[in-house]
């Protein structure tokens, strides 16, 4: 029968069908950071168990690794956070997994790691105790966040037990207009068909628009697949995606690159495979998108505003007036022109040198407005050290921007350092949630150009009114 690419991942790694629709599913690669690392190590070594394949496993220092430009190998945000960095150190060490410390050059966010040294691949199954893992199947693979007790599950078997979940296929067609983003794209799509619209399917990005996109661009947009619900996110692989992967640290090399590139090359959905479900996009209605209230799907064009509450279904109005209390507005507000008081650059979302670039040309010969606080702080110590050594890191100084050491920094609140309450703040980031970058932060999820644009005008503004300089 016709598959999709869906399909034919999960049929080469299902081991075998248990009770109801649940497979046990082995795993090709297992990611862990200091969040979770320690706690799933320490666990299984208690339990008596060894891990399986250690060389299939990787760890990274990101989540509450401390962001400071001059960080020691222990600092933390959070209180108490260093003790989760040297635990897991200890365990990753002990256990003889492959591990990214703190001060090794490849350290950096997981979703922003994982592709860089070319530990995803097509067709490989990845999991990691983080949702936003989904990111990972822009380059065709099966990628999914689990919880801590899959992890060991994960590390000791080499499987994971999972429901096979049903599929849909978003069709983007066309090209997306000057200053619209991948980001842009995602929260349009959340926007419309609501937080709740990927109904935990594994969704296939498709379309022109899709196949013109870079790697980087990809990433955003299966990102941010969990905040749509989905179970994961996956686009074929093609020619974009081998040329990024050739020469990758753990990427295949010699005869087994070539048998690779082989095999990836007939990764995709066959040309009669049937979808549970179907979304098509014409990417030229799609605008510079914000979010104005404390989910990304309670999004607007930049040039609306909030909605009125008679406008919106029943159910959401009042989860809509819950928002805006919290946000400290009002039905019919403008989002444009809204004073802003602080803007973060980064994430696993938007903090790869595509992200750093797009927002460096609006802030090049301009400076971050009086009263707003601006960080940048890069995906990966590899984004960092080419970024500076294009100058980026200068135009964001330059600009008022402080310029952080890589992790996930300001995405979530770690404890510690943070935005004053009730600052009203543009983030290039993922979640919008209360409290998410700190107890009564107000949150404005938005693409780099226009959390950069925010920056420099002092409010929130469409990125296509600030023209863009390039580098000379």
């Amino acid at each position: 029968m016709p598959q999709t690419l869906f399909d034919k991942i999960w049929d080469a790694h299902t081991i075998a069908s248990g009770a109801g629709e649940a497979a046990l599913v082995a795993i090709d690669f297992v990611f862990l950071h200091e969040r979770t690392g320690a706690v799933a190590l320490n666990s299984l070594q208690k339990a008596g168990r060894e891990i399986r394949h250690p060389s299939r496993v990787f760890c990274t220092v990101d989540h509450i690794v401390s962001n400071a430009p001059e960080r020691s190998e222990s600092d933390a945000r959070s209180p108490g956070g260093d003790v989760f960095i040297r635990e897991t150190r200890a365990a990753a060490q002990r256990t003889g997994i492959n591990f990214f410390d703190v001060m090794d050059p490849r350290q950096g966010i997981v979703h922003v790691i994982a592709p860089e040294l070319g530990i995803v691949q097509p067709g490989a199954t990845l999991v990691c105790p983080d949702s936003h893992t989904c990111s990972l199947g822009a380059f065709g693979a099966m990628a999914w966040g689990i919880g801590s007790s899959e992890a060991e599950h994960a590390l000791a078997t080499g499987t994971v037990r999972v429901a096979k979940p049903k599929q849909m296929r978003i069709r983007i067609e066309g090209q997306l207009g000057a200053g619209v983003s991948a980001k842009d794209l995602a929260l349009h799509l959340i926007q419309v068909h609501g937080a709740d619209g990927g109904q935990r399917m594994a969704i296939e990005f498709a379309g022109s628009t899709i196949r013109n996109m870079s790697v980087e661009s990809r990433l955003t947009l299966c990102n941010l697949a969990v905040e749509f619900a989905a179970f994961t996110a996956l686009i074929a692989p093609d020619a974009v995606t081998i040329d990024y992967l050739s020469g990758r640290e753990f990427a295949p090399t010699g005869h087994v690159w070539h048998l690779a590139r082989e095999s990836w090359g007939k990764l995709r959905s066959d040309a009669d495979a049937v979808f549970d479900a179907e979304i098509e996009i014409d990417a030229a209605d799609v605008p510079p998108v914000v979010t104005w209230g404390t989910s990304p799907a309670q999004a607007c064009s930049v040039r609306s505003g909030v909605p009125e509450i008679a406008a919106l279904p029943a159910p959401a109005q009042a989860s809509a007036l819950k928002a805006m209390a919290y946000m400290g507005l009002s039905p019919g507000t403008a989002v444009m022109g809204l004073p802003v008081d602080g803007a973060f650059i980064g994430s696993c979302t938007n903090g790869r040198l595509e992200d750093l670039r797009a927002a460096a040309s609006i802030l090049r010969g301009r400076t971050v407005a009086p009263g707003v606080r601006a960080v940048c702080v890069p995906g990966s110590q590899s984004v960092r050290v080419d970024a500076e050594a294009e100058g980026l890191d200068k135009v964001f100084r330059d600009a008022g921007f402080s310029w952080g050491a890589p992790g996930c920094a300001m995405c979530f609140y770690a404890g510690g350092e943070t935005f004053a309450p009730e600052a009203r703040v543009m983030s290039s980031t993922n979640r919008n949630f209360e409290g998410r970058q700190g107890p009564g932060v107000r949150t404005h999820l938005a693409s780099p150009a226009m959390v950069a644009a925010a920056a420099v005008s002092g409010c929130i503004t469409d990125c296509r009114d600030v023209p863009g300089k390039a580098a000379t």
